[in-house]
């Protein structure tokens, strides 16, 4: 998989703008993982949940993640340097974290246990790991592997941040009937009862202001 070296881009929020962002590594094993001390958000989902969209729309660069046609194509782990400008025009910089897409069926068995091990090992190994963003696919309720990684996240102390997927596919009128589908489906109000889930649309920017804000709270924390 190939990256620009660097790719620039403008997010604008009411408290957060995102002002450059650029690849830095690409892993498969611990030894791989780049060397820093900088706070990391991963983003993780089925594959096809439209992960690599909503990551080039909430920087607004096309290509900063590479969209695959083939479901579960992608097996490895990507790290992206980001730094945002706060109001008071100081910097904070963090490294987002793509994560392979899981549950795609044509998986071999041996694949996908493969892949719980390797992600498994970044999600308990990583100390710099501070927010965890699973996106699930709003127009679904979501899927056994989506409820399994979701309570294996608050299960193991993660902070999760459940982000619901191409929301410019329903209408406004249904998209918080399908929210309250899947908080339900992941048993959200039970397990994480200070959780709420952004509804986001990589072709419209909805949710992505949102979004922002709550990467900036949690690195601020």
């Amino acid at each position: 998989m190939k990256f620009s070296k660097l790719l620039w881009c403008q997010v604008m929020t009411d408290s957060f703008n995102v002002v450059n962002a650029s690849y830095v590594a690409t892993a498969v094993n611990t030894s791989q993982y780049p060397e820093g001390d900088l706070q990391e958000i991963a983003f993780i989902g089925r594959s096809n949940v439209g992960k690599s969209s909503l990551i080039n729309s909430l920087c607004r660069r096309n290509g900063l993640a590479r969209t695959s046609g083939t479901p579960g194509k992608t097996q490895t782990i990507n790290y992206f340097r980001i730094t945002g400008k706060l109001p008071d025009d100081s910097r904070l910089e963090f490294m987002l974290v793509d994560l392979p897409g899981y549950g795609y069926a044509k998986r071999a068995q041996t694949s996908r246990a493969a892949w719980s091990k390797f992600i498994e090992e970044y999600w308990m190994t990583s100390t710099r790991l501070k927010l965890v963003c699973q996106l699930i696919d709003i127009r679904h309720p979501p899927m056994e592997s989506d409820i399994n990684v979701y309570r294996w996240l608050i299960e193991h102390g993660l902070t999760v941040q459940v982000v619901a997927t191409k929301a410019d596919k329903l209408a406004k009128s249904r998209i918080q009937q399908h929210v309250r589908t899947i908080s339900a489906g992941i048993s959200l109000p039970q397990l994480n009862p200070d959780g709420r889930i952004i509804a986001y649309s990589a072709v419209n920017s909805d949710g992505r202001n949102e979004l922002l804000d709550v990467i900036k709270n949690i690195l601020l924390k």
